[in-house]
C-alpha cells in the first residue's frame, strides 16, 4: 500500500499496489474522485465528472 497526495487537498490517499490505469478512488478528506492516469509512475488526477445522459 502506497499513500499519495490529493491533487484537490492534499490529504493523504492510500493506493494498493494492484491498482489499474482508469481505476476510480476516493480520497478519505475531502470525498473527491481520483483517477489512476498511470501506474509507472502511479499518477493520479482528478476524475472527469460524468455528464447525464438523457436517453439521446
Amino acid at each position: 500500500m502506497n499513500n499519495f497526495e490529493c491533487p484537490e487537498c492534499g490529504g493523504g490517499v492510500a493506493v494498493g499496489t494492484a491498482v489499474l490505469p482508469g481505476e476510480i478512488l476516493e480520497c478519505p478528506d475531502c470525498g473527491v474522485e481520483l483517477e489512476v492516469i498511470s501506474t509507472h509512475p502511479l499518477q493520479l488526477e482528478l476524475a472527469p465528472e460524468v455528464a447525464e445522459d438523457w436517453g439521446e
